[in-house]
């Protein structure tokens, strides 16, 4: 049975050529930073140094390939992270780092001494071995280990080196705790840091413009951007926790978009909101599926998955499909030059009797979809013909009302403002636009409820 685990263990690596990278002026005397595996149950540990007197942050790129997949994780993270962290556990060795990259050091050139191809270079990298050991206290082949008594009157020898013909240097073995860092010795081979490249095909986001991408975001509100008459129409959609509205559906394509809605604690004016929670799509002609909720982002493609959450940086590249993470921000998914769409994080105060945190998307018109897409987003890759006319005061000073022939209806529709959250996530950036009730009525074909699906990847079914 041991040996079953084991084999099973090491059988399918879940990494495989792994590289960390770090900016060249960050960091010195890096470890080994490039792996050829990754399995299940183990670990891969990375040391090296920072001045920290100069710097704040420190970046990184790491690299791997997993079952076909391309994976970027960056991470920027405060050089005075860790010295926070080991001071909560006051057990915790604050010299701890430290010695983890000399214990690190030391073996990555034992193992350069075992492979050195002259006895010059042997010799040298003993030498540094000998001084690291002494400078950071490591026990080596080729040191003694002395341990003095409390009173300090009697001193035994612990370990010492099991073959005193390996050793060097007779004379320069000796213990000085107080003695200063001196790493001079340490031979070029452990600087082996380079500059980060780029490792991700140039790709167009989104349009960042108010005006020109279609989106729903908070309670769901539905902007629709019709670009030949230039104009913003906007309704909501009421409707239940746990339904799933089909927001693109495109069978030529092979594309779904669909969201999952979550309510919120409670009513607020009888009324319960209700959001994204969670939102799905699937690239039928590539076999893949994207699954992102408050808390995760997971692609899909047969049994395999990968996941990454929301507090990871990162980019995932699969079949032309990339996706990308922004930390406790957004996502943007990408299928070549094709298509794009992005999903917006919005976190509320966990404490907060209310509101729950909750998804928004944007979706640019610019989406190459067929004309036979619908959906409640869909449909409107055909733009339909829209006037608007008859503006006249409403109930409300502030808030016009006009006339809008559309689809052969005649709707009475409000003059309004919504908000954009992409370039701020808290207040949001308003977009006037002309607002449709009834749950756009009129303005989409047939009911809202007619764009109801059964399942997260569901095609929507047209009458």
């Amino acid at each position: 049975l041991p040996s079953q685990n084991f084999y099973n263990q090491v059988s399918t690596p879940l990494l495989k050529k792994i590289q960390f990278n770090y900016p060249q002026e960050s960091v010195s005397d890096v470890t080994q930073s490039s792996f050829h595996n990754y399995f299940g149950g183990s670990e891969i540990v990375v040391a090296g140094k920072v001045d920290t007197e100069n710097l704040q942050h420190l970046e990184s790129i790491v690299t791997a390939t997993a079952a076909n997949a391309e994976l970027v994780m960056e991470t920027l993270r405060d050089v005075e992270e860790l010295e926070g962290f080991m001071k909560k556990d006051k057990y915790a060795d604050p010299e701890f780092t430290r010695k983890l990259w000399a214990y690190l050091t030391v073996n990555q050139m034992m193992a350069e001494r075992n492979t050195a191809p002259t006895a010059a270079l042997k010799r040298n990298i003993t030498k540094s071995i000998l001084q690291m050991s002494l400078d950071h206290h490591i026990v080596t082949p080729f040191t003694a280990m002395l341990i003095e008594n409390a009173e300090k009157d009697e001193i035994m020898l612990a370990d010492q080196p099991k073959d005193p013909r390996r050793g060097c240097c007779p004379g320069t073995l000796g213990l000085t705790p107080n003695a200063p860092n001196n790493n001079k010795g340490i031979p070029a081979w452990a600087n082996i840091t380079a500059e980060p490249v780029s490792f991700m095909p140039e790709h167009k986001s989104p349009p960042v413009s108010s005006l020109s991408i279609n989106r729903v975001d908070n309670d769901p509100h539905f902007i629709i951007h019709l670009p030949k008459s230039q104009s913003n129409i906007c309704f909501n959609i009421n409707s239940e926790p746990g339904k799933i509205l089909n927001l693109v559906s495109d069978p030529v394509t092979g594309v779904v978009v669909n969201g999952q809605l979550i309510g919120a604690k409670k009513m607020e004016n009888k009324k319960l909101n209700t959001y994204f929670g969670k939102i799905g799509f699937y690239f039928k002609n590539k076999g893949l599926k994207v699954e992102i909720t408050t808390e995760t982002i997971t692609l899909k493609d047969g049994s395999y998955g990968i996941t990454l959450t929301w507090s990871d940086t990162g980019h995932i590249i699969r079949k032309q499909l990339l996706i990308s993470v922004k930390k406790e921000s957004n996502v943007t998914v990408t299928v070549g030059e094709e298509m794009s769409f992005m999903v917006l994080l919005h976190r509320v105060w966990k404490k907060h009797p209310v509101n729950v945190d909750f998804l928004g998307i944007y979706i640019p018109p610019e989406n190459q979809l067929s004309p036979a897409a619908h959906g409640l987003i869909g449909q409107f890759a055909s733009e339909p013909e829209v006037y608007i006319h008859h503006q006249r005061p409403g109930q409300d000073p502030e808030k016009p009302q006009a006339t809008m022939e559309v689809k052969g209806n005649k709707l009475t529709v409000t003059r309004g403002l919504q908000k954009d959250y992409r370039t701020d996530r808290v207040r949001g950036t308003d977009v006037q636009c002309w607002f449709v009730h009834n749950s756009g009525k009129g303005f989409i074909d047939g009911h809202y409820k007619d764009y109801l699906v059964p399942h997260l990847y569901s095609f929507l079914k047209k009458p």
